[in-house]
């Protein structure tokens, strides 16, 4: 775990407080799937349901009849991250078939997807007809919680690592020589893309399938996706289901780039 900040991420060993939690979470974020309030979070043919904000905890991570989210990695995100009040988790569900291309989505983005995991970091959404990308949503880090037992070819995390050293030189450089207050509204599409081609020709690719109890925690700047879903994977019917949580800097886009 010491060399979180070397690699930009760092998976937990099967925690039984956090299988306690899960056994909670699991049946509320089920629900959320068929809930008519999320019906526009299933996407890719039918083969992801993306659930932002679909799971029904509180700030502390409460959900059903469970106690705080708490355990090994919220310990190590305290200790090292610092805490702060969770959102409603994102219930991302995989399944056979993935990854179809997203309603919208071009052939050069559905490639894309396909070659390339999808790989991304959180926050910099493309927005307007151009989709340029700024830092719309300055995330402290990204917790997944794996909900369902499947195998490990199961459409698994995926992580380019030491990439969040790369990138954050990169945003660093992007957001230089601009006001703290409008550094959201700094366009970093340019120098992010360039960073993202050198990522994929120096960073190694790591798989980070997990079973219900283990967790693994990515630094912000770590370039991610989800692998395609194996010609052989094993899931039951639920799916492959991850809860997600990424909370926002308190102190913003400045924090989000100042902070280790």
């Amino acid at each position: 775990m010491s060399d979180f900040w070397t690699r930009g991420w760092v998976k937990f060993p099967h925690d039984p407080v956090l299988a306690e939690w899960v056994s909670h979470a699991f049946p509320a974020a089920q629900a959320s799937i068929t809930d008519p309030a999320h019906v526009e979070w299933m996407d890719c043919e039918d083969t992801w349901f993306i659930g932002v904000d679909a799971l029904s905890n509180d700030a502390q991570g409460r959900v059903g009849q469970s106690g705080p989210l708490t355990g090994l990695a919220m310990g190590f995100i305290a200790e090292h991250c610092g805490e702060l009040p969770l959102h409603k988790g994102q219930v991302s569900v995989i399944y056979p078939g993935y990854p179809r291309p997203r309603r919208g989505e071009n052939e050069a983005a559905a490639r894309y997807r396909r070659n390339r995991d999808a790989a991304h970091v959180d926050g910099l959404r493309p927005l307007g007809p151009d989709r340029r990308r700024r830092v719309d949503e300055p995330h402290a880090w990204v917790l997944g919680i794996p909900l369902t037992d499947t195998s490990e070819d199961a459409a698994p995390m995926v992580v380019w690592e030491g990439s969040h050293i790369l990138l954050r030189t990169a945003f660093e450089r992007a957001l230089a020589n601009h006001p703290r207050e409008t550094l959201h509204e700094v366009d970093i599409t340019d120098i992010y893309q360039s960073a993202r081609r050198e990522v994929f020709e120096t960073c190694p690719r790591v798989e980070l399938p997990a079973k219900p109890g283990e967790a693994y925690l990515l630094h912000r700047h770590c370039l991610h996706g989800v692998a395609p879903w194996g010609a052989d994977a094993i899931a039951g019917s639920d799916g492959r289901m991850i809860a997600y949580f990424r909370p926002e800097c308190a102190g913003g886009v400045a924090e989000w780039i100042e902070s280790p």
